[in-house]
């Protein structure tokens, strides 16, 4: 039996990663929360003891000169940042039992207590290093507000850790005349003393080769895992820089005055903290779900991008501190916005306040990332024409549609009574394909189980309701996986299968007779039609609680839990039928869109950047003289007999073999696509180019290379400097179109 299906109570604690102090939360965020909400209410439905608990991240050097900047305390900042952050995720439901800060007494003690357990295991080495100091600021820098060019790509202005342009990470001492990015003075080099984890010792190495290998990852995170960790013996991993230096927002290392612990060591002890707390208020024993050899479940929901931190440094740090390590991290993909990163230019960079400001009904958006998520470290992609169909089509069109046409029938016809539910009519039973209908659930269910379900139908007058509450296994175990989109699919399916019922009996036609048989069964379609409207219910109850909790008022009932699919509401009285949802009306997504487009004027340049910027411009009016003078002009005839098309990129891949290749499959609007080896893998990853646009020459003779047939070539720009950079059309452009 799986663990899903089980009926002995589990003891549950998970979280989600710590939303920094620094920033609105939008809808990029909500992806996590969301997903994270909706797993935990369905472990709560069926009667497992779990607990939720998050914080907001608060310290480092951002939270510190954004206070500076507005002239107020970090800690007056942090706190009304809280409060922003709080009122948002309670405004899409998303239901912590505590929610704290990482600037918190509890998160502060138990950061102390576990240095204190890696110093004393001897993993704590205190060195001298040199790092950027800004001599206008008196600071040392982090990493994020040094920048400059890439030195691999020779991209300006990018952060001194990664470069943006071509994903490359590197340390700053390699980045090409730096700059601080907080008063934009040339930082120098200083020395000073920092304390390091030392992971690269044997007993750090061996313990994340074994734990990274155990399942308590994704197939995809474990994969990546041993990128950076290589193979046992490889010693890959360098120790962790666990310090930063005054001035900081943190707290102080115990015996290392002057020096703070880096944000990344006691951010994920804010889940502790945080619990902490929550023990505190509850009467919880914290050590039962902390201490090494607990028998209670422990489950991080993450994106991605932070897997690093969770699955090396922050197991490790448990581990040898003596504290149990997760049960599973749950890493899951980026928000993409009509199939492009959220951008402030086109409006898609949404805040969640400005989603409650116009769209209001926040469930909309919790149905729809549900229906979008799969268990896997896949991005998500918000098309907002597709959000607006299927609310409409799914919420409206198939799940109210069930309760909407029969409810009324029941308060005037039935006093608001519900009646029984009969066995007779076998006959007219068997011309609804019911299995037709579940056949649809492609991988939800299989066709044996649709057939099953199907001949059930021929035994009972509730038939499809019994369908329904047969496929609770099924659905269950998509919960579990976080396969909330297969959930979906099965769920609407069996809306349909509701609506199919309905439609067969005809409760409107049955309404117009005074016949008493008429009346009977337009009594006992009513029932049961409502019956399976709060079995459908109970399924979407963990994405849609304000809904839930408003049929179970409709209802008059408080059994809409796992456990009580199979109790059926038999002369029972309900309440007058209210609205439960209305259409989303696409005109409310344009005018989110729009109120979010932020103004496309300069940003000011700090003024030793502008020097430097006008130095530069002399240089670049020379060069453009130089290129009017030598080039060589062509035709307007000449230009055309070159045939440019928009192309999106399906699929881009290395080449075994080729240095400087990658093999790229792109659609230029023919029946099928062109492949186009183009010589950019010094600059692109192939997992950035995939679904994005670019420009190709489309009437290029085919050429026949060692690795396959290129059918036209990719245009990308070049300079003095080493870089390549492929061009890319403006919004609208679509595959196929001629530049002209």
């Amino acid at each position: 039996m799986t663990r899903s299906t089980q009926s002995a109570s589990r003891k549950i604690l998970v979280t989600s990663a710590l939303p920094y102090a620094n920033g609105s939360i939008h809808l990029g965020h909500l992806v996590e929360y969301i997903q994270t909400d909706i797993w935990v209410r369905f472990q709560k439905m069926r009667g497992h003891s779990c607990h939720y608990v998050c914080a907001d991240d608060t310290h480092g050097t951002p939270v510190m000169l954004r206070a500076e900047k507005e002239g107020i305390t970090p800690e007056q900042l942090i706190a009304r940042v809280w409060q922003e952050h709080f009122e948002d995720f309670s405004a899409f439901h998303v239901n912590f039992d505590h929610y704290g800060s990482t600037n918190s007494a509890e998160t502060r003690e138990h950061a102390n207590a576990i240095y204190n357990k890696l110093r004393d295991a001897n993993l704590i080495e205190k060195r001298s290093i040199e790092q950027y100091y800004d001599p206008v600021k008196q600071m040392f820098l982090p990493d994020r507000f040094i920048k400059g060019e890439c030195p691999k790509c020779h991209a300006k202005d990018q952060y001194g850790d990664n470069c943006e342009v071509c994903g490359a990470a590197y340390t700053t001492s390699e980045v090409i005349n730096p700059y601080s990015a907080v008063s934009g003075a040339k930082p120098v080099m200083k020395a000073s003393d920092h304390y390091f984890f030392k992971l690269s010792a044997p007993s750090c190495q061996q313990f994340l080769q074994q734990w990274t290998k155990s399942g308590t990852l994704q197939a995809e995170a474990a994969n990546k895992m041993q990128e950076w960790l290589g193979e046992a013996g490889d010693n890959k991993l360098t120790d962790w820089d666990i310090s930063r230096d005054a001035p900081y927002f943190g707290f102080e290392i115990p015996d290392a005055p002057g020096k703070y612990f880096y944000v990344w060591l006691d951010a994920p002890v804010g889940y502790m903290g945080s619990f902490q707390k929550l023990c505190s208020a509850k009467g919880i024993n914290f050590d039962d779900y902390w201490k090494q050899g607990s028998d209670a479940e422990l489950y991080h929901f993450i994106g991605k991008d932070i897997l690093y931190f969770h699955a090396l440094f922050w197991p490790a740090m448990l581990q040898h501190a003596g504290f149990r390590t997760p049960t599973k991290l749950f890493a899951h993909g980026f928000l993409t916005v009509n199939g492009e990163k959220m951008s402030k230019s086109r409006g898609t960079f949404i805040t969640a306040k400005s989603y409650v400001d116009h769209i209001r009904n926040t469930e909309y958006l919790r149905y729809y990332y549900a229906s979008k998520l799969n268990g896997t470290m896949e991005d998500l992609d918000l098309s907002l024409e597709d959000f607006v169909a299927k609310v409409n089509s799914d919420l409206i069109g198939k799940y109210i549609n069930i309760a909407s046409r029969c409810a009324g029938f029941v308060t005037k016809r039935f006093n608001g009574k519900l009646g029984r539910m009969s066995d007779s009519d076998i006959a007219a039973l068997r011309t609804v394909k019911y299995g037709d209908a579940l056949e649809s659930f492609g991988q939800a269910i299989t066709k044996a189980e649709a057939n099953l379900y199907a001949s059930a139908i021929g035994q009972k007058l509730d038939g499809a309701r019994e369908t329904i509450i047969a496929s609770r296994i099924k659905i269950a175990e998509f919960y579990e996986a976080r396969d909330y989109s297969k959930a979906l699919r099965a769920v609407m399916q069996l809306a349909e299968v509701a609506n199919t019922y309905v439609n067969h009996f005809k409760p409107w036609e049955l309404a117009k007779s005074e016949k008493e048989e008429d009346l009977s069964r337009l009594h006992e379609v009513c029932t049961t039609a409502l019956n399976m409207f709060k079995a459908i219910t109970t399924y979407l109850s963990p994405i849609l609680p304000v809904t839930a909790s408003k049929v179970g008022e409709f209802l008059n009932t408080d059994v809409l839990t796992w456990n009580s699919l199979d109790c059926d509401l038999l002369d029972h009285t309900i309440n007058e039928y209210q609205h439960l949802m209305t259409r989303l009306d696409p005109k409310l997504i344009a005018a989110m869109v729009d109120a979010n487009k932020a103004s496309l004027q300069p940003a000011p340049v700090p003024h030793s950047q502008q020097r430097h910027a006008e130095a530069q411009q002399h240089d670049t009016s020379k060069k453009e003289n130089n290129i009017m003078e030598t080039n060589n002009y062509i035709t307007i005839d000449d230009f055309a007999k070159v045939d440019l098309r928009v192309a999106k990129i399906v699929n881009a891949e290395h080449v075994e073999g080729a240095e400087k290749l990658l093999k790229l499959t792109l659609d230029i609007g023919e029946e099928n696509p062109r492949t186009v080896f183009a010589g950019i893998k010094s600059a692109y990853d192939p997992e950035q180019l995939q679904g994005r646009l670019t420009v190709m020459v489309a009437n290029l003779a085919p050429r026949k290379m060692k690795f396959g047939m290129s059918e036209g070539m990719v245009l990308a720009a070049s300079g003095d400097a080493p870089g390549l950079y492929i061009l890319h059309p403006d919004t609208g452009a679509q595959p196929g179109m001629r530049i002209k």
